[in-house]
């Protein structure tokens, strides 16, 4: 088997740190994406609950429906535009990975 050349390396070791980025994008959109869901199920709480609590520090106390409510649903598309910015990295970085498959593989057919 010939040797590889020096270009070649290069270009795997770039692979092998774009699928690394890919992969730490990806736990990152995950962790925005269980935050959403957990927002969107206390948003449906607050919908079919009389009395709204919310939690400062050690303690819960009573709170305005309306004003929580705002304050969910801005941190709910807040979230969402966090989840929607990653996924939109998340492609970009994978048709990289993609285009640089291609570029190794002709390289080692050579």
């Amino acid at each position: 088997m010939t040797e590889m050349s020096t270009e070649a390396k290069e270009q795997l070791q770039r692979l092998q740190m774009l699928d690394q980025n890919v992969q730490q994008l990806a736990m990152q959109k995950q962790q925005f994406q269980t935050q959403l869901f957990e927002l969107e199920n206390a948003l449906k709480e607050i919908e079919s609950s009389p009395q709204a609590y919310r939690i400062i520090g050690n303690i819960m106390v009573a709170t305005d429906k309306a004003t929580l409510k705002n304050d969910l649903e801005g941190k709910r598309e807040l979230v969402d535009l966090r989840v929607k910015a990653f996924e939109k990295q998340e492609k970009q970085l994978r048709d990289k990975v993609k285009q640089l498959q291609e570029d190794v593989l002709k390289n080692m057919k050579k």
